[in-house]
């Protein structure tokens, strides 16, 4: 069966984004972003909510700016072709090879279990993997820690009252400042 994976990078206090909405502190190093474009390759399917699409639109696009290195062409030409659902309710279209569900993610997360496939099904969005998360769907949390302490904003973690055990699976450090953590759900 596929796995969920809910990976983004977070400050050291537990946010994705802080206060004002800015996430400008997550900028990733050039170590950090060679890690994510390998990690996207074992991406199937990406599930995400209508903020991160916004913000990935950019990618869309990319591949057209000449001042772009090799690593941001190379990341570009993974994202584009990787097939995305975007959950929203107030988006009447997306671009790319993205497709607009206002339903449930859980339901779609079972469908695409059921389907054949391969590669992870990864979440990007605290909302949306608070959703997964409530309906016990998420398998692996996977966080880049940034060091800063934002204060505020929107949590990693869902803040409910459900309690998950999690195994350690894997960690990394990133030019003695970024640091990668993995863990597993355990069932």
């Amino acid at each position: 069966m596929r796995s969920v994976t809910y990976s983004m990078n977070v400050s050291l206090d537990g946010y994705i984004v802080g206060p004002d909405g800015s996430f400008d502190w997550s900028a990733p190093d050039a170590d950090v972003f060679r890690f994510w474009i390998d990690e996207i390759r074992d991406v199937g399917v990406h599930l995400m909510g209508r903020r991160l699409y916004e913000t990935m639109l950019y990618w869309e696009t990319a591949d057209q700016d000449p001042a772009l290195g090799d690593a941001e062409l190379e990341w570009a030409a993974l994202w584009n072709p990787l097939p995305k659902v975007v959950f929203s309710t107030t988006l009447s279209e997306v671009q790319g090879n993205a497709r607009l569900l206002s339903g449930g993610v859980a339901e779609e997360i079972e469908r695409l279990r059921a389907e054949p496939g391969e590669g992870d099904i990864a979440i990007g969005g605290a909302t949306l993997a608070a959703e997964a998360a409530a309906s016990g769907l998420i398998d692996e949390y996977r966080t880049v820690v940034y060091p800063v302490l934002v204060g505020g904003g929107i949590p990693f973690f869902p803040r409910d009252e459900r309690r998950v055990d999690l195994e350690l699976v894997e960690t990394r450090t990133f030019s003695s400042k970024f640091v990668y953590v993995r863990y597993r759900v355990t069932r």
